[in-house]
């Protein structure tokens, strides 16, 4: 599988965003199948210590949210950001079929959002990230072409686990996206 859902939770919404969690799921939208699974707890200040900026909006967003959603961010198992994204490239590493950047496809919950900030945080801890930015997709402008059709299930399809821990969020995203995608793809030839 080469298709990588990402999904973090972060104390703010810009480039600069503090890491509360990442959590990532290997899959194939033809199909809706998953693969390896991927969960970490960051220690969001350490990503400050290094330039990280939350914004106040997000933290006031964060009190509404449920208390099994507020409690990931205050774990005592989270990690310094740093060891948290080596341990994100040893996962892709270790999940990828075939490896290599070039087969890699990430996305995100936004063209500006996850990809955009996980690549940030990289480079403030000075680690290449483990895929190329022009492999970025955004799971915004599927769920907009579905609607398009008439097709929403990004609201229809029930939530499965805490909404906004970050793999219960990617894993939903995925079956979503993956949904959409068969739509937009049944009875089409695959262009290679």
């Amino acid at each position: 599988m080469n298709h990588l859902m990402i999904d973090l939770e972060t104390l703010g919404t810009d480039s600069t965003a503090p890491i509360a969690s990442i959590g990532a799921v290997f899959f194939e939208p033809s199909t809706g199948c998953t693969g390896g699974r991927f969960y970490v707890r960051v220690d969001f200040a350490s990503d400050m210590a290094l330039g990280a900026k939350p914004d106040g909006y997000t933290m006031k967003w964060w009190l509404k949210q449920s208390s099994e959603a507020r409690a990931e961010l205050v774990n005592d198992e989270a990690l310094p950001i740093g060891r948290a994204l080596s341990q994100l490239c040893q996962f892709i590493k270790d999940n990828q079929q075939p490896a290599g950047k070039k087969h890699l496809r990430v996305w995100g919950n936004g063209a500006s959002f996850d990809c955009v900030i996980l690549r940030a945080a990289y480079a403030r801890v000075g680690i290449t990230p483990p895929w190329d930015w022009w492999r970025d997709l955004d799971v915004r402008t599927v769920v907009e072409m579905g609607r398009g059709l008439g097709y929403d299930q990004k609201y229809n399809l029930i939530f499965k686990g805490v909404q906004h821990t970050a793999l219960d969020d990617a894993l939903h995203q995925v079956a979503y996206v993956s949904e959409i995608w068969q739509r937009l793809t049944a009875d089409k030839e695959p262009i290679l």
